[in-house]
């Protein structure tokens, strides 16, 4: 299944003289990459045409994932903003659609083996050993789906905030799937048949799991800037029809 790449959902967030802010729709790449050859649209020319000069990017979305995305205006700029996610002091938050109800709230301390990419990782030397990965988690609102399943008559999902304290490859989607709670249409590491289910019930298929907001400090001004965005409409639609959007955050 492939997420149809909504480009009308992408749209400048933040900009002033040294940074540029944007929301990047769900299954837009955020630059050139072996692994889709095809693709010809990207977050970071979009955002070049957008400021309407060079930027840097200074961290990533993988391309299933909507929301919030960073870009310095310099170089100057840029190191410092980078600095910031190395030491984890940029505080990022997520919303998903997970499998179940979880917990109210909870933190999730579990090592990740760093996965290569056969196509897309260049560094052959980088250690496959487990890496420290810790997330929080707080669920918002948990919803019942009258559809069958197995033996089930109902599913059970969760809206949850997620905030990771680490930045591994696919931190929060391994992670949920650690504690048996997969995101909604998670092809790498979910429960497909949930996925066909959303798939066929609301007719579209997508990655339900979004960036909505970042806490950083400005590397110049110093001032603690706090950016966020709602995630794009497929995802609050669905969210909508499972009677939870009075729980949604922003």
């Amino acid at each position: 299944m492939r997420t149809e790449c909504q480009l009308d959902q992408f749209r400048v967030v933040h900009q002033d003289a040294h940074l540029l802010a944007v929301h990047k729709p769900a299954a837009l790449l955020v630059h050139r990459s072996p692994i889709d050859r095809h693709e010809t649209r990207f977050a970071l020319q979009m955002a070049r045409d957008a400021a309407g000069q060079h930027v840097y990017p200074v961290h990533r979305l993988d391309k299933a994932t909507s929301g919030m995305l960073l870009f310095a205006l310099s170089p100057e700029a840029a190191r410092p903003l980078a600095d910031q996610f190395a030491r984890h002091e940029i505080r990022k938050t997520y919303l998903a659609l997970a499998r179940g109800w979880l917990e109210p709230a909870g933190h999730i301390d579990h090592a990740l083996p760093y996965r290569r990419d056969r196509l897309a990782d260049a560094d052959r030397s980088r250690s496959a050993e487990p890496q420290p990965a810790q997330t929080d988690y707080r669920t918002l609102a948990t919803a019942v789906l009258d559809r069958s399943m197995g033996r089930y008559a109902q599913q059970r999902y969760s809206l949850v905030e997620l905030q990771p304290r680490t930045g591994r490859k696919h931190q929060l989607r391994r992670h949920l799937r650690h504690i048996q709670h997969p995101i909604i249409g998670d092809v790498a590491h979910g429960d497909r048949h949930h996925n066909h289910l959303f798939h066929e019930w609301r007719g579209y298929h997508r990655l339900y799991l979004a960036a909505v907001s970042l806490q950083l400090t400005h590397p110049y001004s110093g001032e603690r800037l706090h950016l966020s965005v709602p995630p794009q409409p497929d995802f609050q639609a669905t969210v909508d029809a499972l009677g939870m959007a009075a729980a949604m955050p922003l």
